[in-house]
């Protein structure tokens, strides 16, 4: 699209993306809309005219940080040449009375998939000096070209929209909706634009991702679209986060270990092991679904990463020592836990037998200890490997980089020195032999 002459054009906008990276798409649809009506971009707050935010309202310490970047940004009032903060995302779309009433520093308020009206939003804010603000229903899945925050050679794609599963302790179907799959055409359309610039690692993500296809009848068609990306030109390796145990089937996994570009990499975030906890949260599959899952992933030579919620109400002392045992047994080799927070409007806030914050944190503390001891054996069983890297950077000493066993901004890193005297260049792949390990990094030398 060309640049559009207007009220926009030649405003500098910044923009501060808060949450996962579903929200990250969000951000960079808005700065490539906002850039096709004319606005220049700028990573400096303080030189911005028109300042974003794009919240998170998952759970309370992300609505926290949410807050406290509005008002950061806000100051630029005074100390910058902010004419206006526009605030969006899940924050804006869940509290939007709340927040128009009481943060009156914001002077536009948009929800979810609402950025087809930013650029009229900000027009008709600049011009009338009246504060703007709807959310509507968020059942659109608005479509534009990005502007890219990740580094050059990674993208995500978004395949997704809302969540159907109604977990009792999450909000994310009351602030985007039902699940809805993107069109394949125009996700394929997408990697391939994305490859033609040079992006080399494209990472698929949704709410739930094994969830494709099954809005329009009957079971995933996730494995299917996977490998019509992989087959597009350019695109050297394929990822995917955020795969549900019922849905991941043996297709899929045979897709990951046999397809040379997919990352052997499963996101599996099962929450918990214990089927009355299972039940409790509302989780689709049982514990049997995550253990098969575990099993053929590692029949496979699978990468397993998962999430963990502790102390969700009414969780007992026995049923968090079956999820230490299970973890031991899975033994994962990343694994991101978190203690159970009450949201409003969800079920589990309602729940019985709330948790203690002092045991909550205990049984995270133990939880982790525990996972750090696992990582560390899952990344020694590496050395004396050679793997291929995605090249990320050079801090001065070391090479940073990420094999397909290691995904961007979760994960550890590929930590390596190279004897060759040629400087190697972000995005570039290199062949590295891993000679050392920690709980979380690995460390080797590159292969001239």
């Amino acid at each position: 699209m060309r640049e559009l002459s207007g009220p926009l054009s030649g405003l500098s906008v910044g923009i501060v993306s808060l949450g996962c990276n579903k929200n990250r798409v969000d951000s960079e649809i808005a700065l490539g809309l906002l850039k096709d009506h004319g606005c220049r971009l700028t990573n400096d707050p303080s030189q911005a005219d028109i300042l974003m935010v794009n919240t998170c309202g998952f759970i309370g310490p992300a609505k926290e940080e949410s807050i406290d970047t509005i008002f950061e940004m806000a100051a630029y009032k005074k100390t910058g040449r902010c004419r206006l903060l526009v605030v969006t995302g899940c924050l804006a779309q869940r509290y939007e009375e709340a927040l128009m009433d009481d943060l009156t520093e914001i002077d536009v308020l948009l929800g979810v998939n609402r950025y087809d009206q930013l650029p009229e939003a900000i027009s008709q804010a600049l011009k009338t000096g009246n504060r703007v603000s709807f959310t509507q229903d968020p059942k659109a899945f608005y479509e534009h070209r990005r502007v890219l925050t990740t580094p050059s050679y990674s993208a995500y794609v978004r395949i997704g929209e809302g969540c159907s599963n109604r977990c009792t302790f999450c909000a994310i179907p009351l602030i985007r909706g039902n699940y809805r799959s993107r069109s394949e055409d125009a996700i394929l359309e997408e990697v391939k634009y994305l490859a033609a610039q040079g992006v080399r690692e494209q990472i698929l993500v949704a709410q739930d991702t094994t969830r494709y296809g099954t809005d329009h009848g009957g079971h995933t068609t996730l494995p299917s679209l996977m490998k019509k990306c992989a087959d597009v030109d350019g695109v050297d390796w394929l990822r995917v986060l955020y795969c549900y145990p019922d849905e991941t089937s043996e297709e899929l996994l045979d897709l990951m270990a046999s397809h040379p570009n997919i990352c052997p990499y499963l996101d599996l975030p099962i929450q918990h092991i214990s089927d009355p906890i299972l039940r409790a949260m509302h989780r689709r599959g049982t514990s049997e679904d995550i253990r098969r899952c575990v099993r053929l992933a590692r029949e496979r030579n699978i990468t397993l990463r998962t999430s963990i919620i502790v102390g969700f109400p009414g969780e007992t002392e026995e049923q968090f020592q079956e999820l230490l045992d299970f973890l031991k047994e899975a033994s994962f080799d990343r694994l991101g836990a978190f203690a159970y927070s009450p949201e409003e409007g969800t079920p589990a806030a309602e729940m019985p037998s709330q948790i203690d914050e002092d045991e909550k944190q205990s049984r995270l503390d133990r939880l982790m200890t525990l996972q750090q001891s696992i990582s560390l054996g899952r990344n020694k069983a590496r050395i004396g490997t050679t793997e291929t890297v995605l090249v990320t950077g050079f801090d001065g000493q070391m090479y940073h980089g990420r094999s397909q066993r290691e995904a961007p901004e979760t994960d550890g890193e590929i930590l390596f020195t190279s004897r060759g005297e040629k400087t190697l260049q972000a995005g570039e792949f290199v062949r590295v032999s891993i000679t050392e390990a920690s709980e979380y990094d690995l460390s080797g030398e590159a292969i001239p």
